[in-house]
């Protein structure tokens, strides 16, 4: 256990910034989940709607350095190939 002010506080914010970028992981898991149920379902007008929350998602997970650059990348581009070969 934290035994100064400051280190109280930083656990304090750790604990906050966590949970956050937790939710926010597991929002850009759920939305990258329903582009691809959707790419296989056909269903390419879903697959684009989703496509752009979750590219708008992973850029602002980048932005927060929550994702590592080439990641956010990295999914933005499996994505978008995916839903390219529906056509």
């Amino acid at each position: 256990m934290a035994n100064h002010k400051s280190a109280l506080k930083r656990s304090r914010q750790t604990i906050v910034r966590t949970e956050r970028n937790t939710a926010l992981k597991s929002r850009i898991k759920t939305l990258r989940k329903k582009t691809l149920a959707a790419v296989e379902g056909g269903d390419k007008e879903v697959a684009t709607t989703t496509s752009r929350e979750l590219n708008s998602a992973v850029d602002k997970a980048a932005k927060k350095h929550i994702f590592h650059a080439n990641k956010a990348a990295n999914i933005k581009s499996k994505t978008s190939k995916a839903i390219s070969k529906m056509s």
